[in-house]
Formats: C-alpha cells, structure tokens, sequence
C-alpha cells in the first residue's frame, strides 16, 4: 500500500496539470482536429482555403447534411425552429454567408469565476478577458460563432453597432449567435456584414462572461469545433468538420459536370455512357472547377471505400 502511494505522489509530481485556457493553444486545437492535413492559420485552426468557401457557395445545406449523414455526423444542422420564422433573426436573409468558424462561450456572471478567468487569462498575456477577445481574434475569413445560451433581454447582447463593424474590419464576415444583439439598425447597414441571432434588445451586454475562444461550444443540437466550415443560409447554419469540404465541393461539382456530359450523349445510338467514358471525357476537359491531382484523390477515395465498404458508425453513448 505504501508503495502504491509512493508512485501515485511521483506521478503528481512529474505529470503537469493543465488548469483551463481562456483561449486555447494551437498546440491543443492541433490536437481536437488531427484529422485536418492542410494549412493552418497562426491560432492552430484548420485552414480551408478561400477558394474551397467560395465553391461551397454551389453547395446546399441538403447536400452538405447528405454527405455528413452518410459519415455518422448526424447533428450538425441547427435552426433553432419555433423560435423565430425559420428559427433564426436574420439581419440578411437573402444573403448566405459561408467561412471558417472562430468559436466562444459565454456563461451567467459568477465572480469568483471570472476572477479565476482573469488570473489564467493574464497568464496567456490576455490584458482582460471581455467580449472583445474573441473580436480581436478574428482572422479575414472567419464567422465568429458564438453561445450566449441563449439569452436575449437585460443584457443578454453580445454586440453593438461598434463592435460589430471591428468583426467586420477583421473577417469581412459576420456572426452566428445563440443569443442577441443590439443597435440592429445600425448592424443592418454595415455593408457585407450579415448575422444568425436568437434576439434583439436595447441592453448593453451584462452579468455575462466570456470563458473560452477556440473551444468546441455548442449551439442548439450542434457541437461545433474551431475551424470548421458553416454554411449559414435562410433555412438555417449546418456545421462542417474542415476535412470533408474539399470531398463535399467536388461531389456537387461532379455531379453538375455530369449532367453536361450526359446532356452531350443525347441521340447517341450506341450503349448508355459508363464511368470510364465520362473520366475520359473529364480528362479532355480543360476548364474544370477542380484540379487534376484533387480529382484523380477524389476517384481513388471512391475506390477504396467501394472495395472496403465500412459498418456504419453507431452513436457513441
């Protein structure tokens, strides 16, 4: 028994205990989305490249869900429905917003908390932990996704007009919120921002706390993980883990591309077209959204798959 004590006290010693990060490291985001390969911006977060978000803009909700669903990710579509028309305020309706997710969470004041938050945010050279944090964290590209669980009035706003245009001036994008805003009038007409909301109200932010930038939160049925790609739309925002853009982008597109190719085979006498006519038809393509060494990956991922067809993933309890 003594022995046993001994080594429990050794290991104390020698095992570092990690207290919580306001913001986390690269080092830890690495780690939370190892499955990601590429690029990465300064923070650690996934980085998706612009021209991947800008072809996911001929990628619908309905298409991103199929394929997430096909994969055992099966909560993340969120649309907060019998809340509000289409279960979101949305500054813009008829305008999607597409980018990589900057995540905080925000909880009810507790001051011994936030004394605490305080201590370790010094720590991490963080002068003072607000709900500026987050804005100032902002990378050109990024949608800043936000739970505010869920609160609107007497304080629950987590932006302004002000600090609206600072996100703005940072990620040319907007927010996703699960909690409100203020001055919407005046958010409106900040040219290219756009934002998903729970509420508006006339408060300024109070008895609120931010507790972390770059965690996973969880907004509605969805955990989100930073450097995830949102597709926010009038229906409602779907969550994608940054690893399946690129799959998810050149099956839309090859399916168009196989509806112009089927549409030149009309009147043909001869047998219907098979898979090894179209690819050659793809390879005499010179205009293609796709490069040749992402399309070549793309058809040996096919291959595998077919060949070693997996069970399908059951939910983790």
């Amino acid at each position: 028994m003594k022995k046993i004590f001994l080594l429990f006290a050794v290991m104390l010693v020698v095992i570092p205990v990690k207290s919580q990060l306001v913001v986390w490291t690269p080092d830890d985001i690495k780690l939370l989305t190892k499955q990601w390969t590429g690029e990465r911006l300064p923070d650690g977060r996934p980085k998706v490249s612009d021209d991947l978000l800008k072809r996911l803009e001929k990628v619908t909700i309905e298409d991103a869900y199929t394929f997430l669903l096909r994969r055992g990710y099966e909560c993340q579509f969120e649309n907060f429905a019998s809340t509000h028309e289409n279960g979101w305020l949305i500054i813009h309706p008829d305008k999607p917003m597409i980018g990589r997710v900057l995540t905080s969470q925000y909880m009810p004041m507790r001051f011994d908390f936030d004394d605490y938050l305080q201590e370790v945010g010094q720590k991490q050279d963080i002068r003072r932990v607000t709900n500026a944090l987050p804005v100032n964290s902002l990378f050109e590209g990024d949608i800043y996704v936000a739970d505010g669980y869920g609160r609107i009035a007497d304080g629950g706003t987590l932006i302004g007009d002000n600090v609206a245009r600072s996100i703005y001036n940072n990620s040319k994008q907007g927010v996703i919120f699960n909690g409100a805003v203020r001055s919407l009038e005046a958010i409106a007409e900040i040219e290219g921002f756009n934002g998903w909301i729970r509420g508006v109200d006339p408060s300024s932010i109070a008895r609120m706390i931010c507790t972390s930038v770059n965690a996973p939160i969880r907004i509605g049925r969805v955990t989100v993980l930073p450097g995830d790609v949102v597709i926010a739309r009038r229906s409602g925002v779907i969550f994608i883990p940054p690893h399946f853009v690129e799959e998810i982008v050149i099956q839309v597109e090859l399916a168009e591309l196989r509806r112009q190719f089927t549409a030149q085979q009309q009147g043909r006498t001869a047998a219907p077209a098979n898979n090894t006519e179209f690819r050659d038809w793809l390879n005499r393509q010179t205009n293609l959204p796709m490069t040749k060494a992402a399309l070549d990956a793309y058809f040996e991922k096919q291959a595998y798959e077919q060949a070693n067809p997996q069970p399908a993933r059951s939910q983790r309890q």
